[in-house]
């Protein structure tokens, strides 16, 4: 089948910073189309995979993403003769972390890449790695992106991907199933994930006998000692001399597999989760706020693409305002608020709310090589639409973080909105018992500026402000302000 020609002329592609390390492929962006170069080598595997049966069956589930070649002769992607091949993947609506996900999104990742994996080793294919950083997100829906890492399967070689899964999946869960411990931080320190000398540190004692443990971490980093001063092709040869075999492999995905489903975390009772009963709103508060906060939703030109709600809480904005809107980010600090509501959005099957756990006074920073192999979320958020919803007084008297900026910050996101981007704002005046309760816990006369004329003095130097409503407790008011140029 000839390649689709791509419509657009020959047009410089950017190059995707986080894609280097794989030196046989590279994904670039081109006026909305994500598109991935393939070395000769590299296209040799692709055609082969693209002729199997499984691959197919797996894109039409859902569970990898759509990809098909077109016609490189209308492309500049540079090192023009180095890419033999040229695959246009499906968009995804965003692009998350792993250290953004909560505990049941990691594991439902890992479930997702041994579930590949495996339909990989029947039809004679492995893949390259096993990094959780090879999967996104639909909603609620995991899929596998990496479409390059796919390649024949060799007899007596073990899975290449182990250790990565390992240490950015595996002991990830771990960490917080054995431990207790939030995963995220460890995650968001490392790029590569967490060492299995580190990892065998802390299970360590009895809990070495914990589900996993003596097997994937101390073995494998005994194991890993061992051959420190082996060459890979000399281990390799070692197995196969052993006899070690794809069925082995095989039968490895299948014992981690159950490993997975066996790990487990119940989010512990949280101050969030009861937020909305203990946040002082009556129930004609209540009701005023949803009917602003749809009225602002529904009152742009066009349908927003994408739609910020920071400091989501059980997610119920995020639900109004997927029913206008093409894709909601539903942003949450606490990781027990946001599990619970992944799993109310998974057995819903949700496919247009992303929830993703982040402190908003301390989101995601730049990361890996030069800061760039991983986007900071700023970069990545750029919203038409976005809801701040009692989350500017948790972040000025809570966080201490200056009004100005707060405002600076909320404005940032709708920077390629244009005239039809939105910020719908809750300002709590210092008053409402949630701030005082705040204030409280502060030196007497810290936050001067704390104030309702401040906060919309700000706003309105940003932003026209095109709605106002003050909620009949008469200590909240709700404001809609559009971008200024």
């Amino acid at each position: 089948m000839t390649p689709p020609r791509l419509s657009s002329p020959p047009t410089a592609a950017r190059v995707e910073p986080g894609s280097f390390r794989d030196p046989g492929n590279r994904i670039f962006h081109l006026d909305g189309q994500v598109l991935r170069g393939l070395d000769r080598r590299a296209a040799e595997d692709w055609q082969a995979l693209a002729g199997s049966d499984f691959l197919p069956a797996l894109i039409a589930a859902g569970k990898v993403c759509g990809t098909e070649p077109v016609d490189r002769s209308s492309l500049s992607l540079g090192d023009d003769d180095r890419w033999h091949t040229v695959l246009r993947h499906e968009r995804i609506p965003f692009v998350s972390y792993p250290y953004e996900w909560s505990f049941g999104m990691l594991r439902d990742a890992a479930l997702l890449h041994l579930e590949i994996l495996a339909a990989a080793l029947e039809a004679g294919f492995s893949t390259k790695d096993g990094s959780a950083y090879n999967l996104q997100w639909r909603g609620a829906a995991p899929v596998f992106i990496d479409i390059g890492s796919f390649e024949p399967a060799r007899e007596g070689e073990p899975w290449a991907g182990y250790r990565q899964f390992c240490q950015t999946l595996l002991y990830p869960l771990m960490i917080q199933a054995h431990l207790g411990l939030d995963f995220q931080p460890w995650l968001r320190s490392r790029i590569d994930g967490v060492e299995p000398g580190q990892m065998r540190r802390l299970l360590g004692g009895t809990r070495r006998f914990s589900a996993g443990a003596l097997k994937h971490v101390h073995l494998h980093d005994a194991m890993q000692t061992r051959h420190a001063a082996a060459s890979t092709g000399a281990v390799r040869e070692e197995l196969r001399d052993a006899g070690f075999s794809r069925d082995l492999v095989l039968a490895g995905v299948r014992g981690m597999e159950k490993l997975v489903r066996r790990l487990d975390w119940q989010p512990p009772t949280s101050h969030w989760e009861s937020y909305r009963e203990t946040c002082t709103y009556s129930d004609s508060d209540a009701r005023g706020k949803q009917r602003f906060v749809a009225a602002a939703l529904a009152g742009g030109r066009s349908r927003p693409e994408l739609v910020l709600d920071l400091g989501a809480n059980d997610g119920d904005y995020s639900r109004l305002a997927a029913r206008h809107a093409a894709y909601v980010i539903a942003v949450e600090s606490d990781p027990a608020v946001v599990e619970r509501l992944y799993q109310r959005l998974r057995v819903d099957g949700e496919r247009r709310i992303l929830p993703l756990v982040m402190d908003l006074a301390d989101p995601s920073p730049g990361g890996g090589w030069r800061g760039v192999e991983r986007a900071p979320f700023a970069t990545r958020a750029g919203a038409e639409v976005v809801l701040a919803l009692a989350v500017v007084h948790h972040l000025a008297v809570g966080r201490n973080v200056p009004l100005a900026e707060i405002v600076d910050w909320l404005v940032g996101f709708l920077a390629g909105a244009g005239t039809d981007g939105r910020l719908v704002v809750e300002f709590v005046h210092p008053e409402d018992p949630m701030a005082r309760r705040l204030l409280a816990n502060k030196p007497a006369g810290l936050f001067p500026d704390y104030r309702r004329d401040e906060f919309e003095r700000l706003l309105a130097g940003r932003c026209e402000i095109t709605a106002r409503e003050e909620l009949p407790s008469g200590t909240r008011t709700l404001y809609v302000g559009t971008p200024r140029g």
